[in-house]
């Protein structure tokens, strides 16, 4: 695919200057009540699929980020933990936000997959659902 080499240099420079956490990582954290707002980059249509649901979530789309997080989440120190579908926009993310000077956001390695692999729950319209891995 043209193209492809280069966004993912550019995605792999976003990983590495922004800094990733597992979900094990994530899940001890909401676990232990830390202060963190888990920021879904998604596009709105995606948010369907589920979401990471937690007391400080945020949802502000990729495209919007640089135009609105700046008046949602004022202290730049706040923790701050992006995801998206697989990671990739969630690392682009969370390294525009340590471009704007928040010094503690980071992004979810894996997105809402790797969340949802890790066998952690997932927010639906239907309620709280968790992947089986039962055959």
């Amino acid at each position: 695919m043209a193209g492809q080499a280069e966004s993912d240099k550019l995605i792999n420079a976003a990983r590495q200057e922004a800094g990733e956490i597992s979900p094990k990582q994530l899940k001890a954290m909401l676990d232990a009540e830390k202060k963190v707002i888990v920021l879904d980059v998604r596009e709105e249509n995606q948010r369907a699929e589920g979401e990471i649901y937690t007391f400080d979530s945020l949802a502000i789309t990729r495209g919007n980020l640089e135009f609105e997080v700046l008046n949602k989440i004022k202290d730049k120190n706040t923790v701050i933990v992006t995801y998206c579908r697989g990671g990739s926009r969630g690392a682009l993310a969370a390294q525009t936000l340590k471009k704007l000077g928040y010094t503690n956001a980071t992004n979810l390695k894996g997105g809402l997959k790797g969340w949802a692999e890790a066998g952690y729950p997932i927010e639906t319209g239907l309620g709280v659902t968790v992947l089986s891995t039962e055959e």
